[in-house]
């Protein structure tokens, strides 16, 4: 498949973190002679916690993780992913699967099946063949790394183009704190959430009701404020594992949190850049909300509009539907008091086109791959930030032939 335009120009080198080890092997589930499966075993202790799709329609995989977080790791703890079968909408089989899967791990790693997380990415609908899966095991467990991540990224792609990595570094009381994560998504994204699926290791010490009170902060002002295509995935999930190697204890640290939130974003635009045919990366603010509720519906109703997403897929500045996106949103607004800039162009303002707007300019602007569109809705003093992309025929031609 052809790499986005958007991509960054290499994965990034991420630090090893201590107490996590690697492994990628060859299922043929769906892909063949390509990696399709990434173990990650985790050190005795390690601090997990999650957050998963509200989909009504959760996998069995989404499901058997959230009844486990929050259960001890004393141990130590895994997470095996697969791509290509989302082992969703498959009934009891679907629980089966998950719980043979479980059990092979939990007797090969001597781990309690409550410590062992699995996640299953790819086409709904069909059955697992678990058996492909524990046939990997004893290679997995034999060439479990600590510096095998970047394989692990790629190994979990499905439609992606690129494998996404992210890091932060920084010292605490003269101690080095380390954070890498990577993730997989490309289409069906529009996170209730996370995103598709993320996984993100550190060696800093903090406690598990500690961390998921974090990701479930941090994650409302990263992978929630993304979409591609509107839609909410079956299997999304962000879990966020602390090894707590680095014997430092940053439960009270806000720039933890800051390094956090830097690269759960980065991942998280990352998804974006690499929407499913995607030309342009886009950025919408929108500001002078009645509350920040409505802020965010109005940006994700601009960002998830097909007619403003086609447009901008053609280089067209067609703020009408911009105006109409504000209008659907159900948020509060006031025709004579919104104004809309695509870039630094003012195109409208006070209920009608801008004075000194102009087309030729403005329409040249279009042409960057890095667009932004900013709305003020000119009522109140609330605001939010989204990311998206365009939306073009290559995204059609993707998944009108997803199965074949």
């Amino acid at each position: 498949m052809k790499k986005s335009p958007l991509a960054p120009d290499s994965f990034p080198e991420l630090p090893i973190i201590k107490g996590v080890q690697f492994a990628t092997g060859q299922t043929g589930i769906k892909y063949i002679d390509r990696e399709d499966i990434m173990l990650a075993k985790l050190s005795p202790e390690t601090t997990i916690s999650g957050v998963f799709t509200s989909s009504t329609m959760r996998s069995a995989s989404v499901l058997d993780c959230q009844s486990k977080i929050g259960l001890g790791t004393e141990q130590g703890a895994a997470i095996l992913v697969n791509a290509g079968n989302a082992n969703a909408f498959t009934g009891s089989d679907g629980q089966a699967s998950v719980n043979r899967i479980c059990e092979a791990l939990s007797l090969k790693l001597g781990l309690p099946s409550s410590a062992i997380f699995t996640s299953s990415t790819g086409v709904i609908g069909e059955i697992l063949p678990d058996h492909k899966i524990t046939n990997c095991i004893d290679d997995l467990k034999n060439t479990l790394h600590d510096g095998s991540i970047e394989n692990a990224a790629k190994a979990i792609m499905t439609t992606d183009t690129f494998s996404k990595g992210s890091s932060a570094t920084l010292d605490i009381d003269g101690k080095r704190v380390s954070i890498s994560g990577i993730a997989k998504g490309s289409g069906m994204i529009a996170p209730d959430m996370a995103t598709m699926l993320v996984y993100i290791f550190t060696d800093a010490k903090i406690g598990q009701i500690n961390l998921q009170k974090l990701l479930i902060k941090l994650n409302n002002r990263t992978f929630n404020c993304i979409t591609v295509d509107s839609d909410t995935s079956t299997s999304d999930s962000l879990i966020c594992a602390a090894t707590g190697a680095s014997g430092v204890d940053v439960s009270k640290s806000s720039r933890f949190s800051k390094s956090l939130e830097k690269v759960m974003l980065d991942l998280a635009q990352q998804v974006v850049r690499d929407g499913e045919g995607a030309t342009k990366f886009i950025t919408v603010n929108v500001a002078g909300a009645a509350s920040n509720k409505d802020a965010h519906k109005v940006a994700m109703a601009i960002a998830n509009s097909p007619l403003v997403k086609t447009a901008i897929a053609g280089e067209d500045p067609n703020w009408g539907r911009v105006v109409m996106a504000v209008g659907k949103s159900g948020a509060v607004a006031n025709r004579d008091h919104l104004s809309i800039w695509f870039g630094s162009h003012l195109v409208a303002e006070r209920g009608q086109v801008a004075k000194n707007y102009k087309e030729a300019s403005t329409a040249k602007y279009m042409k960057q791959s890095a667009l932004s569109i900013h709305v003020d809705l000119g009522i109140g003093s609330s605001f939010s930030t989204v990311w998206t992309c365009d939306l073009t025929n290559d995204y059609v031609k993707i998944n009108a032939d997803y199965r074949s």
